[in-house]
């Protein structure tokens, strides 16, 4: 199998869909991530967002900066997917393929660093991963084709 990265090669008729697919979930996955910058760098210490994380006014007063800067991961995380996106749609395959392989592939390790170290997180884990794992793989059959 040898995947279609020349950005002088534009994705195939045939391969449309497939990439389509792939941009929505990662579209989507993005979207979540900025959703969790929300929630970690700028609404931590609010109930609602400890409900959601399970801290107490006390933990999240405490790591309210970690939380402030793993925020902005998350952001940057969704920045470097939205520009690969942009870049796959604009006909950039093998920037947009870069930068969504990177972007998106480090929201499904950071999916599986949350597991690995804490089984509680499993839920959190499969929401933050599923998304990206699926897109992820429509763009490899994508640019197989």
């Amino acid at each position: 199998m040898s995947l279609h990265l020349d950005d002088s090669t534009p994705i195939s008729r045939k391969a449309r869909p497939m990439l389509v697919v792939s941009l929505v979930l990662v579209g989507i996955a993005a979207l979540l991530h900025v959703y969790i910058f929300v929630l970690e760098s700028l609404r931590w210490t609010e109930p609602a967002t400890r409900k959601t994380f399970g801290t107490s006014e006390l933990e999240a007063e405490t790591t309210r900066g970690m939380a402030y800067n793993q925020g902005f991961y998350n952001l940057f995380l969704a920045i470097g997917t939205i520009v690969g996106i942009v870049f796959l749609i604009t006909g950039s395959t093998g920037i947009g393929a870069a930068l969504v392989f990177a972007s998106a592939g480090s929201m499904l390790l950071a999916s599986l660093v949350l597991i690995t170290s804490d089984r509680t997180k499993a839920r959190a884990a499969i929401v933050q991963g599923t998304t990206p794992l699926l897109g992820l793989i429509a763009l490899v059959i994508a640019l197989a084709v």
